[in-house]
């Protein structure tokens, strides 16, 4: 199968590399491949996938909101811009998405079926990528995820974790609720997903929820750390774009088609595990 992974150099797609390294893979990321820029048509048509995985994104939550414009070009335009060339080649889509699509006040799991209503620039961004990608390309799925950390790039646990070495004291939002999401165990089920003939929208996030606050704790308990970590209010973190208080999404179309992603406390162990042994060998002397 030739797959060609947008945003290869990020999170997600260092592990789809990984993952799906029995396949021909084209890694595509910037400098060279600008979501932005018409010369990324060319380098789909040339790349003749049968699959393009769009992780490509603008993904500063809080950066959309003080440059709305580059959102936009990177999340809706350029993803129609993908998706357009996915269609000229006959490639099936898949499109990241995120539980910022929705607004919070359900209260119960998001189901595939619910109506989106995002709050911030981000998700109103990536919403219209996911309207213009279902347009542009009749074989689209939009996978939407949530909380994603991994072994590459900045994310949330490497940040505690580091404020945890450096501090006694850490005030983590405890009044937004999601779930984390292993970019490892993401990169396995779109394996899973491409063995199957599904389109659509589909959730795809790790199983149980927690707050920002619970997460950070595990995450604290798992190093061993004598770091106390306090909860705050939304409102006391002072950050610009406004977040969902509750983005729980539930897996409801890959668990009915026997795709399933772990507990996020089972994953966030074996993360956790994994990323030591990675830093350990790369300190090792040789």
């Amino acid at each position: 199968m030739r797959i060609l992974i947008t945003g290869a150099s990020g999170q997600l797609g260092c592990e789809l590399k990984e993952v799906l390294k029995a396949e021909e893979l084209t890694l595509a990321d910037l400098p060279k491949f600008d979501v932005t820029k018409a010369s990324v048509e060319e380098r789909v048509a040339a790349a003749r996938p049968d699959v393009v995985i769009h992780a490509a994104a603008y993904t500063n939550v809080d950066g959309a909101e003080r440059e709305p414009e580059r959102a936009n070009a990177v999340n809706a335009d350029g993803t129609a811009r993908v998706a357009k060339a996915a269609a000229k080649t006959g490639a099936r889509f898949v499109y990241l998405s995120t539980d910022y699509v929705f607004d919070g006040r359900k209260g119960t799991p998001y189901l595939e079926t619910d109506e989106p209503n995002p709050l911030n620039v981000y998700g109103r961004s990536k919403l219209e990528g996911e309207r213009l990608a279902l347009t542009c390309c009749p074989r689209t799925v939009i996978l939407r995820t949530a909380w994603l950390y991994g072994t590459h790039g900045k994310n949330f646990v490497k940040t505690i974790m580091k404020l945890a070495q450096e501090q006694q004291e850490l005030r983590i939002v405890a009044d937004q609720r999601g779930c984390p999401t292993y970019a490892r165990d993401l990169a396995l089920a779109i394996k899973q997903l491409l063995q199957t003939d599904l389109k659509g929208i589909i959730h795809a996030a790790g199983t149980g929820d927690c707050t920002w606050y619970e997460f950070a704790c595990e995450i604290v308990s798992l190093m061993g750390s004598s770091a106390r970590v306090h909860p705050i209010t939304t409102a006391e973190s002072n950050r610009t774009a406004r977040r969902p208080p509750y983005a729980v999404l539930a897996n409801t179309v890959l668990s009915k088609n026997g795709i399933d992603l772990p507990n996020w406390k089972d994953a966030l162990g074996r993360y956790m595990r994994e990323y030591e042994t990675v830093r350990s060998s790369a300190f090792e002397v040789h």
